[in-house]
């Protein structure tokens, strides 16, 4: 068996290769963090063992700096263990009472750790396959709170040029009324507006729920309404209504990329991936 311990960083990552035997077959070495390193790592390995089944690799799991070489080992079929980096420290440790930490004595503590087999946990390919739902709900949940602002922000500035509408519809941030406030955006607008226009626009927006009566309604709150007429305001508040549809429409298709990945769950257990992916846990 070939085991290769790789520490990773952001720029270059340090290799250790030895074999069950002890034998080093390559001593620490460096590559650069892009295709030809890859490449590089890539036949320094297959020099060595031309049947990936009879390699392990290990890495510790360095966020985002992982991703990229853990894509390429994948493409090339190594099982891979993933290792936290606070039990490499543990471990190197355990090993030596010395307090050296150089990144090519912790390649050499990863390739040994998973020579030793201690406690290595399987990572199934369900496992891994969540990894991209989590990153995914993660992102939805922040797309969220920023809509969430803007909405806010959506209520502060109806409050101030046209506050007599919040009490005329059951919520501001419903399709009919941003159709209206993208379009009238104070109540002096809205005033002015054509009938037949408001009515139309109100019909479209709102599938046919609200009409002229509505549109009578809003005009006629609009004629009499305390709201101040600030034409920078009234930019911000189109410009914040598009912000929230632009939002909705990236939630959406966050929340369908989320549904696809679920589906593929429940129609098939065992995943398909390129390679067995592991963890250590202590």
């Amino acid at each position: 068996m070939i085991y290769v311990g790789i520490d990773v960083a952001k720029d270059k990552h340090d290799c250790f290769i030895t074999n069950s035997d002890g034998v080093v077959l390559f001593h620490p070495f460096t590559i650069p963090n892009n295709r030809e390193g890859f490449e590089s790592l890539f036949q320094r390995i297959v020099s060595v063992s031309d049947d990936v089944s009879n390699v392990k690799v290990g890495l510790e799991a360095t966020g985002h700096y992982s991703y990229n070489l853990l894509g390429f080992l994948f493409s090339k079929g190594f099982p891979t263990y993933v290792i936290n980096p606070l039990h490499t420290n543990l471990y190197r440790k355990s090993l030596s009472l010395r307090k050296t930490k150089t990144d090519k004595v912790d390649a050499l503590t990863i390739a040994s750790m998973i020579m030793s087999d201690v406690n290595l946990k399987s990572y199934s390919d369900s496992s891994y396959h969540n990894e991209e739902l989590k990153s995914l709900t993660r992102y939805r949940f922040d797309k969220v709170k920023e809509r969430a602002k803007l909405k806010a922000s959506v209520s502060r500035l109806v409050c101030i040029l046209f506050p007599e509408l919040e009490k005329l519809v059951p919520t501001l941030h419903m399709p009919s009324v941003y159709a209206l406030l993208s379009e009238f955006p104070s109540a002096s607008a809205v005033s002015a507006a054509h009938l037949t226009r408001l009515a139309n626009l109100l019909s479209s927006s709102s599938k046919g729920r609200y009409g002229k009566d509505t549109a009578i309604i809003f005009r006629e709150a609009a004629k009499s309404s305390i709201g101040s007429f600030m034409p920078a305001k009234s930019l911000e508040l189109t410009h914040t209504i598009r912000l929230i549809r632009e939002l909705d429409i990236e939630i959406n298709e966050i929340e369908n990329d989320i549904k696809r990945i679920m589906d593929e769950e429940i129609r098939s257990p065992s995943l398909p991936s390129l390679a067995s992916v592991t963890v250590w846990v202590p």
